[in-house]
């Protein structure tokens, strides 16, 4: 373990002298359209006119828990809420606990004219081309969010983006999985053409069309969740902790105010940094959080499972050709993230990921890490392989609802 120990200390020492602690902040940064919905809302919530609109009601905040925001909801009528979601767009399609139709229709609007704010940009020749080309793919982008079927849940187009989709009916869904991705993940990245399984959309496409396939009579939802602000590259963001706690943050809000806590369990599967903020969130999670799946890990920010606090099941798998193997799993001055989830003494549960090629390989039809993933969405733990000195891991435990 020294020379491991040497070898973070050289890579710390090289990333402070080339991008400096200050790569980690983006708190300078100008406000965007998210700031600029928050300020008309916040105005809203002292116009008296609003008020008598919604019959004497006082707009929750936007920061508000999300049960505090689904009793604000309960209370309005159908009129009410569309009236709302029309008028704040942007707010309303990213309140954890507003109704999930309702999240739906606020991010149409809110897609529609992020769209259209991109195609003027694209003709506007004060840009330089590179400026136009880029709105020219955000365009692209916001148009496909756009496509008929679509869900989504959560949308900002401030800075390089965020987005969550939902395959599947979430409000009757028995059993809810949820994706978090990890490095270099942002509104164009959220879903790829090429290598469509390294992307959380295709992510997401696989795991739910296997549930369908495995369990027909079960209705299940799958959410590709890259609502956080990711890690651009891997330089000091993605080895400090940071982005994971804010991300852990939005996390454990999303899956409080997600519909059917009473009935459906939900299950986390954290690719790559994604983990890290899965392992940030473990403790805050609500008890329907059945189990945390993570893959290509670079640690969880804990020694062991006893460390993340959590009595949901932790599975961990890492394939033979996936680099992140090379990464020291240490934590030196708040850089790295700690011990490696496959070690035996981390704890977890280590899953087979026969057949996944690379660090984005997992969740590719055919392989073993799909199946197994499968597995604990649909409920039936005990069908999951296990690495071989462990086969039988899943412990019969089958959770079904």
């Amino acid at each position: 373990m020294a020379w491991r120990a040497l070898l973070v200390l050289a890579v710390v020492f090289a990333l402070l002298l080339t991008t400096g602690w200050t790569t980690v902040r983006q708190g300078d940064a100008p406000p965007g359209p998210y700031a600029a919905a928050e300020r008309e809302w916040h105005a809203d919530a002292r116009d008296q006119q609003v008020r008598d609109r919604l019959a004497g009601r006082a707009l929750p905040a936007t920061d508000a828990g999300p049960r505090e925001v689904a009793r604000f909801f309960d209370t309005l009528g159908v009129g009410q809420r569309q009236w709302l979601a029309e008028r704040h767009p942007l707010i309303v399609g990213n309140l954890d606990g507003a109704p999930t139709s309702l999240r739906y229709r606020a991010n149409r609007t809110a897609l529609s004219q992020a769209r259209d704010v991109e195609r003027r940009r694209m003709a506007d020749h004060r840009l330089t081309d590179e400026g136009r080309e880029a709105a020219n793919r955000r365009a692209h982008r916001f148009s496909s969010l756009l496509e008929p079927g679509r869900q989504i849940i959560a949308f900002d187009p401030t800075g390089r983006g965020r987005a969550a989709e939902v395959f599947g009916d979430l409000d009757r869904a028995r059993r809810v999985s949820v994706i978090v991705p990890g490095v270099d993940t942002d509104v164009l990245t959220f879903q790829k053409s090429a290598r469509a399984y390294s992307a959380p959309v295709g992510m997401a496409r696989a795991l739910h069309a296997a549930q369908r396939s495995s369990a027909p009579d079960l209705p299940t939802a799958t959410i590709a969740w890259a609502d956080y602000t990711a890690p651009s590259g891997l330089g000091v963001e993605a080895a400090s902790g940071e982005l994971a706690e804010e991300g852990a943050e939005r996390l454990d809000d999303f899956v409080t105010g997600l519909p059917g806590r009473d009935t459906s369990p939900v299950a986390l599967f954290c690719h790559s940094y994604g983990s890290t903020v899965c392992g940030e969130a473990a403790a805050g999670l609500p008890s329907r959080v059945s189990d945390i799946v993570v893959s290509g890990s670079p640690g969880m920010r804990a020694d062991n499972v006893d460390g993340l606090r959590t009595e949901a099941r932790v599975w961990s798998t890492r394939d033979g050709d996936d680099w992140i193997a090379d990464v020291p799993h240490l934590n030196v001055g708040g850089l790295g993230h700690g011990a490696d989830p496959v070690s035996p003494g981390f704890g977890a549960r280590r899953l087979s990921a026969e057949g996944a090629v690379g660090h984005t390989g997992y969740f590719v039809p055919g392989t073993r890490s799909l199946a197994n993933f499968t597995a604990i969405a649909v409920g039936t733990p005990a069908a999951v392989e296990c690495v071989r000195a462990e086969r039988g891991c899943g412990g019969g435990d089958d959770v079904r609802a």
